[in-house]
């Protein structure tokens, strides 16, 4: 059953974008699996999801890679350094509820509007923010992508369609080198995460084809939105 769930999670995201790596803990939350298992099996999901949304994007060339190398080359060391961190119990869920917390609250006030405009955001833009998203992601484990949007598009440097194909990358670029980081530091996968990660691919594969066809996106929010903020709370209850 909980496959099941970590492949409408995947679906869900993959139409706007997003691997799901906040929701993808929010249900290792609900299945009381233990800290150590949660962020690296998260981490692993979104490398899986987002592999696949980038290299259909990459193949219809509709990447910006210009953009994103400052944003990667400032949030892939920070990621890697936050991996290699290892908090407790109690700290990990307190701040990792936090975090779901806070992107519920994100995916709340971000607008769905789509604006056409040139990338704009400046060099010391992408880098602070690349390296505050790159920390949060190691540490915690999620992608990064749904902080990422909801920056560039408040501040005005890019609109939501811009945002939505460079999340893919720069969750998988994130992910990859927190998931490398997170071995290094002795936490591994669960032992059911590769059947969570086939269940996942097949929600990215349809989510990111169909894209936005019987949900609206206002609906995908309220739906997310929820999963987040009972999880969050859960989390810093605990």
């Amino acid at each position: 059953m909980l496959s099941l769930f970590f492949a409408v999670i995947s679906l869900l995201y993959a139409m706007v974008g997003q691997a799901g790596g906040t929701a993808f803990l929010a249900l290792m939350a609900f299945s009381s699996l233990p800290s150590t298992e949660m962020r690296p099996t998260a981490l692993g999901l979104n490398i899986v999801v987002a592999s696949y949304s980038t290299w259909f994007l990459n193949r219809n060339k509709a990447i910006d890679w210009i953009a994103l190398r400052p944003l990667l080359l400032s949030s892939m060391p920070a990621a890697l350094a936050g991996s290699l961190l290892v908090l407790g119990e109690h700290v990990y869920r307190t701040l990792t509820g936090l975090v779901l917390l806070l992107a519920s609250a994100v995916m709340i006030v971000r607008r769905g509007r789509v604006a056409h405009r040139v990338f704009e955001a400046p060099l010391w833009g992408s880098v602070s923010i690349g390296s505050v998203i790159g920390l949060v992601s190691g540490l915690t484990g999620v992608g990064g992508g749904v902080f990422l949007a909801t920056a560039l598009v408040t501040l005005n440097w890019a609109s939501a369609r811009q945002v939505t194909l460079l999340s893919p990358p720069f969750i998988l670029a994130n992910s990859t080198v927190g998931f490398v980081g997170v071995l290094f530091a002795g936490q591994f996968p669960c032992s059911d995460s590769a059947i969570y990660a086939v269940a996942a691919l097949g929600g990215a594969i349809a989510g990111t084809v169909i894209g936005l066809k019987w949900l609206s996106q206002t609906a995908i929010r309220f739906i997310l939105v929820a999963v987040l903020l009972i999880a969050g709370v859960q989390l810093v209850r605990t």
